[in-house]
């Protein structure tokens, strides 16, 4: 029973899952509080690169299925990239085969095995939603107080502290002490942001030997250089070196990058897990819990398919 004045519905956690997650929610009129431990601009969701691609997550059908709705919003909201933060990129995904995908990349706009002249390797060319986190999250947060909705910055260290009939669990890496669910680890990744010379397309490449893989993101105002994918470390210092590493693989793809001027660097701990959880608990007081955790580095990519299966599992709103 929903006390008066209250919630129907409160999701914990503020970043790009849990913000989607409450938007949908909102939307379709529940009414929802978001609790946070930090501001979306301080999640690990507003350090992501962040290029849409099922990347590293299981289980894979159900990820390319996610992925595919969230793909129909991202494509419209590229309609309105100052408002929304996503736009509709070029870019070239280097090793990778269009034999090694499954059929839900026919649904991607332009994919295509990139030429010699593109790409010195086996890659795709593609036409791929490029998302400016902090302008994304931004705007999903005002999207989310216009339906009705409510962020409240408190810490939670019990899911069965927040009092409303339905609980949705965004914490995404806390969910690790929350639940517990020790399956969760941090997958580090470290970025550097720079000036952007000139460069317009985006630009993924990998190289297994080394066991790194190399990116470069164009946001309207500055240049993303990726990465690293450090498991179970938790540190969230930006490490000169990693960066000056970083910096040398990108300028060897794209020479001018070399020169660029450095903006600033910053670290992010992707929430992984074997297997995303997204399901429904009966709390023994009757209550909903829906866990939605454990997207890994691909929470951008899956996070409106999940928002609105993680809504279909709430269920119906609450009687008064």
């Amino acid at each position: 029973m929903e006390k008066p004045g209250g919630s129907d519905v409160i999701v914990v956690g503020s970043g790009v899952v849990g913000l989607t997650t409450a938007v949908v929610l909102a939307e379709a009129g529940r009414r929802v509080r978001v609790w946070t431990r930090e501001p979306a601009e301080r999640t690990t969701s507003a350090v992501a690169g962040a290029l849409w691609w099922p990347y590293r997550i299981e289980p894979k059908a159900l990820a390319r299925a996610w992925a595919l709705v969230s793909l129909s919003v991202y494509e419209e909201l590229a309609s309105r990239p100052e408002e929304s933060g996503v736009r509709l990129v070029e870019g070239v995904m280097g090793e990778t085969r269009l034999d090694e995908l499954g059929s839900w990349a026919a649904r991607v706009p332009g994919l295509r095995a990139a030429t010699a002249r593109e790409y010195p390797g086996t890659a795709l060319r593609a036409r791929l939603p490029l998302i400016d986190m902090p302008a994304h999250l931004r705007h999903l947060r005002e999207r989310f107080l216009r339906a009705g909705g409510t962020v409240e910055e408190r810490t939670v260290t019990d899911l069965a502290e927040p009092d409303a009939p339905v609980v949705v669990n965004c914490s995404g890496l806390g969910a690790r002490d929350l639940v517990p669910d020790p399956a969760v680890r941090p997958v580090r990744g470290q970025l550097v942001l720079v000036e952007n010379p000139g460069i317009h397309e985006w630009l993924v490449s990998t190289d297994p030997a080394a066991g790194t893989t190399t990116y470069v993101f164009p946001q309207p105002d500055r240049l993303v250089l990726g990465g690293t994918t450090d498991d179970d470390d938790w540190s969230q210092v930006p490490d000169p070196k990693v960066a000056a590493e970083i910096v040398g693989r990108c300028a060897a793809l794209r020479p001018q990058i070399a020169g660029a001027r450095v903006l600033g660097h910053r670290v992010g701990l992707r929430p992984v897990r074997d297997t995303v959880r997204l399901e429904r608990e009966v709390l023994p007081d009757g209550r909903v819990l829906v866990h939605n955790y454990g997207h890994g580095g691909a929470g951008v990519t899956v996070a409106w398919g999940c928002a609105r299966e993680a809504a279909e599992l709430a269920g119906p709103t609450a009687s008064v």
